[in-house]
C-alpha cells in the first residue's frame, strides 16, 4: 500500500533535519512541520537588498542568497512590505570557524519606521571560536526597549552543528504569540499578556551580517579578527506567508498549530520542553541579575 504524500514528506524532513545530529540526541517529533507546508518564494520575489549590495550574491535561480562580511563592510536584505502577522522563515548556513564578534541574523522590525522608539523579534547566531558551539540568541523588543537594555534574550545551543547543513529558522508572530521555530521545533513561546509587552505594529522581514565585537561573544570577550575574512552566511527557501501591514481586515493570521489554532499542540510542546531542557543556555526570566520591574511577563 503506497504511503501518503504528507507522510512521505515527515519522513524526509526528519532525515535531513537529523543529519548532522550531536551526540545521538534527537527532538520529539512537533507532529507538525510548516516548511513542508508552506510555499517558498524567490528571493527577489520577497526581498530587497538593504545595505552592501557589493557584499550580496543571489543566485541565478534566485532560490538562495550568500551575504559576507569583510574589513569594508556587512550586508543585509529587507523584505518589500511590511506585515501585521506571518509566519517567516529561511534555511541558514553559518560559516565554521573562528567568527567570534559576528552577528548572522534573521528578523522582524520597524526599527527604519520608529527609530528609538520600535519593535523588534531576533534570531541571531552569536559568533564564536573553534571548539564552542554557536548560540543561537532569541530576542523580543517593544518600542525602543533595544535602546534600554531590557531586551527579552533567550539563548540556546543546538543539538546538531549549523555549519554542516542548512536548517530552517523561522518566526511565528501573530496578535496572540509569538513561536520561534528551528526546523520546525517549537524552541520558544512569547506570549501576548499586555500591549506594553507585545509588538503590535507593522514590521518588516531583515536578514544581515554584521560587526558586533562588543558584545556578541562572550559579552565582548572575542573580538572580531579580519585575519579570517569574509565571514559568509548563506540562507535560502524563503518562506515569507502573512497578513501584510494594509491588507484586508479579513486576513487571517497564520497561526503556529495546524487547524488555525493558536497555542501549540501537545506534541509541539513536548518538543519545546525537550529543546529548552537540553538546549537553552540563558533565559532572562531567570536571570535574577536583571531589574525585575522591567519585565511584567515573567
Amino acid at each position: 500500500m503506497a504511503l501518503p504524500l504528507s507522510f512521505l514528506l515527515v519522513i524526509v524532513l526528519e532525515l535531513m533535519c537529523s543529519s548532522t545530529i550531536i551526540n545521538g540526541q534527537r527532538p520529539p517529533s512537533p507532529g507538525y512541520y510548516p516548511t513542508s507546508i508552506f510555499p517558498s518564494s524567490s528571493f527577489y520575489q520577497s526581498f530587497t537588498n538593504l545595505w552592501g549590495p557589493q557584499h550580496q550574491s543571489v543566485s541565478p535561480d534566485q532560490s538562495s542568497v550568500t551575504i559576507w562580511l569583510d574589513r569594508s563592510s556587512g550586508s543585509g536584505f529587507k523584505s518589500r512590505q511590511a506585515y501585521l502577522s506571518g509566519y517567516f522563515g529561511a534555511a541558514i548556513k553559518l560559516q565554521p570557524g573562528y567568527t567570534a564578534g559576528v552577528i548572522t541574523s534573521f528578523y522582524l522590525s520597524n526599527g527604519e519606521q520608529y527609530p528609538g522608539q520600535h519593535d523588534e523579534v531576533d534570531i541571531e547566531f552569536l559568533g564564536t571560536i573553534p571548539g564552542r558551539p554557536y548560540t543561537l540568541q532569541t530576542n523580543v523588543y517593544i518600542h525602543g526597549t533595544a535602546e534600554r537594555k531590557i531586551g527579552r534574550e533567550v539563548q540556546f545551543q543546538l543539538w546538531f552543528d549549523p555549519t554542516a547543513d542548512f536548517h530552517n529558522y523561522a518566526i511565528l508572530w501573530n496578535p496572540r504569540e509569538i513561536v520561534f521555530f528551528v526546523d520546525d521545533v517549537p524552541i520558544r513561546i512569547y506570549a501576548n499578556k499586555s500591549p506594553d509587552t507585545f509588538p503590535m505594529r507593522p514590521m518588516w522581514v531583515y536578514a544581515s551580517i554584521w560587526d558586533a565585537s562588543s558584545w556578541a561573544t562572550e559579552n565582548g570577550k572575542y573580538k572580531a579578527d579580519y585575519s579570517y575574512q569574509p565571514f559568509v552566511g548563506k540562507y535560502s527557501r524563503f518562506i515569507v506567508r502573512g497578513c501584510p501591514a494594509y491588507s484586508s481586515q479579513y486576513c487571517q493570521p497564520v497561526s503556529a498549530a495546524p487547524g488555525g489554532a493558536f497555542g501549540l499542540t501537545s506534541m509541539q510542546s513536548q518538543a519545546m520542553q525537550w529543546a529548552q531542557r537540553f538546549h537553552m543556555v540563558y533565559d532572562y526570566c531567570k536571570d535574577w541579575a536583571r531589574n525585575r520591574a522591567l519585565y511584567p511577563e515573567c
